[in-house]
């Protein structure tokens, strides 16, 4: 392990969701104001931090890939585990000789401190509790994205709800919400460095508030706080729009749908998880609604939203989906048609319930599903873009071209939808209104 006192480089490198590049975003943060040289995931760093992913065995596969890179780019380096992985394979991972430093997710800001134990001929590598009992939400150095145009802030950790097939609630504990307070401090200090758009996300952010004290925690209805917290960020001075991350579709009702309708700065852009358009298979994933029910969400929606962006998920070859099952979910995605569906294999998790159901789906049998639906996803998102030609859009810009033409810039409207953009004199982080034309379309 390296042990340079001066002029000290570390290294990053996220794999997993938007909560995971939120807390890697606050982690590099935490080093570099520590006096920590921040370098690209490149070799010869002195110490490379993985912030892992534990969602499906292919999570797990490239997680050990990443560590072991970063041991073959620096022998002499402290290759650091981190994250939902670590907490889940926690000790065992010692017998990796590519990790010298295990890190759980309630552990995040000890990084600095315990990066330094290590360093400094510490001989504790595994520093994982039981996330189970965790009742705290863990706060992260405040501070926005490299992106400089949007950022991120994480309101929610943990899930109660144990799908079937799902190991977040084992990483990621139970729900524990940030405060109010604390995320509208966050977010003013965000508007005030200059940021236009605020991302909200969690693990499972319609239970965000549910668990905190005194009214923040007992409002009428669930999904209360959230929508409080929403009108509450949209008050403040310099955010020009609030996007949210995935919802609870059993979040959504009419009333619901209305609130946020009346929040000017909300983004038009929901993603709702469905999983299985199948009764059947929901209930063998223990997802407590109905394809009917959700159905009806979308229609709520849309009927408070002027053409909103609907996007979701959903998994082929869960054990026991026959051609029927699969079918009713292919056809409800033909109706209901989505912007984008990302679309999964069904993983096997060791400790699930569904790893131990019967009929077992072949991988030849997932892939020709996950085609067909692949096949459907492209059709529709075609279908939606379409329905934007000749409609007028702002555009907020962040990356510039130049191969494009000196003046061209990528950027997303409300709904997320990219395009490629002529904007001269602009500067990134900058709104422009466009009609929307077929060539700007990025596919």
């Amino acid at each position: 392990m390296s042990k340079k006192q001066n002029g000290r480089t570390i290294a990053f490198h996220n794999l997993g969701c938007k909560v995971n590049s939120y807390e890697t975003e606050a982690m590099l943060r935490q080093m570099t104001e520590q006096g920590w040289q921040s370098v690209p995931f490149e070799p010869g760093a002195d110490v490379y931090v993985i912030n892992t992913c534990t969602v499906t065995n292919i999570a797990d596969r490239k997680s050990r890939q990443m560590l072991h890179r970063a041991r073959m780019m620096n022998p002499n380096a402290l290759v650091v585990a981190v994250g939902c992985y670590a907490q889940v394979a926690g000790k065992g991972l010692l017998k990796d000789p590519a990790i010298d430093l295990i890190v759980g997710n309630d552990e995040k800001s000890r990084l600095p401190e315990l990066i330094e134990k290590r360093l400094s001929g510490g001989e504790d590598a595994v520093f994982v509790r039981e996330i189970g009992q965790v009742k705290e939400f863990e706060e992260l150095p405040f501070g926005g994205s490299s992106e400089k145009t949007r950022a991120f802030i994480k309101i929610e950790d943990g899930c109660n709800q144990f799908c079937s097939y799902c190991l977040i609630p084992f990483a990621r504990g139970r729900v524990r919400s940030r405060t109010p307070e604390n995320t509208l401090q966050e977010a003013g200090q965000l508007a005030s460095e200059g940021y236009q758009e605020i991302v909200l996300t969690g693990i499972h952010m319609a239970s965000y508030g549910l668990d905190l004290p005194g009214d923040a925690g007992h409002l009428d209805s669930y999904g209360e706080p959230l929508l409080h917290l929403i009108e509450d960020l949209a008050r403040i001075d310099g955010i020009r729009r609030i996007r949210l991350g995935s919802l609870e579709p059993r979040i959504i009702t009419p009333a619901f749908a209305a609130r946020m309708a009346d929040i000017p700065k909300l983004c038009p852009h929901f993603h709702l998880s469905l999983q299985s358009g199948s009764n059947g298979v929901l209930k063998r994933m223990n997802r407590k609604y109905t394809a009917e029910a959700f159905e009806e969400e979308m229609q709520a929606l849309r009927e408070a939203f002027d053409e909103p962006a609907l996007t979701t998920d959903v998994i082929v070859g869960f054990p026991g989906e026959t051609e029927e099952e699969f079918d009713e979910t292919l056809r409800f995605l033909e109706r209901v048609k989505f912007y984008e569906t990302h679309i999964f294999r069904y993983s096997r998790r060791a400790g699930t319930l569904a790893d131990k159901m019967p009929n077992q789906i072949p991988e030849p049998v997932k892939a020709q599903r996950s085609a067909l639906l692949q096949a459907l996803n492209l059709k529709n998102k075609e279908a939606y873009e379409a329905a934007l030609l000749g409609k007028e859009r702002e555009i907020l810009l962040e990356e510039r071209l130049p191969e494009a033409g000196e003046d061209i810039w990528t950027g997303f409207t409300p709904e997320y939808v990219k395009l490629a953009v002529k904007a001269p004199g602009a500067v990134q982080g900058e709104c422009r209104t466009v009609t929307v034309t077929n060539d700007m379309f990025l596919r």
